[in-house]
């Protein structure tokens, strides 16, 4: 329906898919707040796009809410804030803990790094073992990936007495894992100098001496080709590029789809014989070309490395390869 060629959303249908939202989220959060809380994990996906014609994910941390909403041309400008209503009284907690973000086909390589707001809502949460910080205010994103968080209790199993090389690090999540379980070093390479901050910070609230470990700020495979060029060796690797990044000033550009291959060999030339390289896509159409890598053991991960919270949509894939 819409009035003069403009997009609208009636009042009955909002107050319609608060109700749907309001009664999935219920659900949700009480079987998966008795569950997580025993392994002392304190964010999770309340609501995963569950049903088609309410197009939002709903993320839990720690007493506040993220909720995202994929926008269509039918979206009301009302449909966000009627929802956020609908999960302060499901979810007994204050409208200021809810903090509303939209989601907008063609943003890939977007969400890491564009500022949203100021605000600065940062908060301290726990994964199990692992405590990080997250900012649930300025960014599309937070700072962590709660999809992976199966795939860094892997990576814990596997980094002691490793070489660690984390590209594409982020907000530093799998170093921390890699440092706490033993790594002998860590390197971390993000072209961001606010998320290489951030990790910095995570190590200081785990503990771990920032000293002995590598912070660079460098695109990735300018990183690797210097790298490769010192003959600088790592053990295990975790590798999880954006779907897509142009930057204009450099005239650098990066498609998962076009330049995985080219990726993944430049990382093997920077692994020892017998490495583990763990890589990952959230590319929705991601069509791996793996034919022809110099590797072994190739194994995918995906089903294990998805949680529960995160089984409606494909939101990673996972590859386990071994350098010959």
């Amino acid at each position: 329906m819409s009035i003069a060629g403009k997009p609208f959303m009636t009042p009955e249908k909002m107050d319609r898919h608060a109700e749907i939202l309001s009664n999935r989220v219920r659900t949700r959060f009480r079987h998966l707040s008795r569950r997580f809380r025993k392994q002392d994990i304190e964010c999770f996906r309340l609501y995963d796009w569950d049903i088609p014609e309410v197009r939002a994910v709903v993320d839990w941390y720690a007493g506040h809410v993220v909720m995202a909403e994929y926008e269509r041309t039918q979206t009301s400008k009302a449909w966000l804030p009627k929802m956020a209503k609908a999960l302060v009284a499901t979810l007994d907690i204050p409208l200021e803990n809810i903090h509303l973000k939209r989601r907008h086909t063609g943003e890939e390589g977007v969400a890491r790094y564009s500022k949203m707001t100021s605000k600065a809502i940062r908060l301290k949460v726990k994964e199990r073992d692992l405590k990080l910080w997250v900012n649930v205010s300025d960014f599309l994103d937070t700072g962590l990936f709660s999809d992976h968080r199966n795939t860094r209790v892997i990576i814990g199993k596997l980094a002691k007495d490793t070489e660690f090389l984390n590209l594409y690090g982020y907000t530093g999540a799998f170093s921390c894992v890699a440092a706490l379980a033993g790594a002998k070093k860590v390197v971390t390479v993000d072209r961001s100098e606010t998320y290489l901050k951030w990790a910095q910070d995570n190590f200081k609230l785990n503990g771990i001496p920032v000293k002995g470990h590598e912070f660079v700020r460098s695109d990735v495979q300018k990183y690797l080709l210097k790298t490769a060029k010192l003959k600088k060796k790592f053990t295990l690797a975790f590798v999880d590029p954006p779907s897509f990044f142009q930057d204009r000033s450099t005239k650098v550009s990066f498609d998962i789809n076009r330049d995985h291959p080219t990726l993944l060999r430049e990382v093997f030339k920077v692994m020892a014989p017998n490495a583990l390289v763990f890589f990952s896509t959230n590319h929705q159409r991601f069509e791996p070309v793996f034919k022809d890598l110099p590797v072994k053991d190739l194994k995918e991960l995906t089903p294990k490395t998805i949680p529960e919270d995160y089984r409606n949509q494909n939101i990673h894939s996972c590859w386990q390869m071994r350098t010959l």
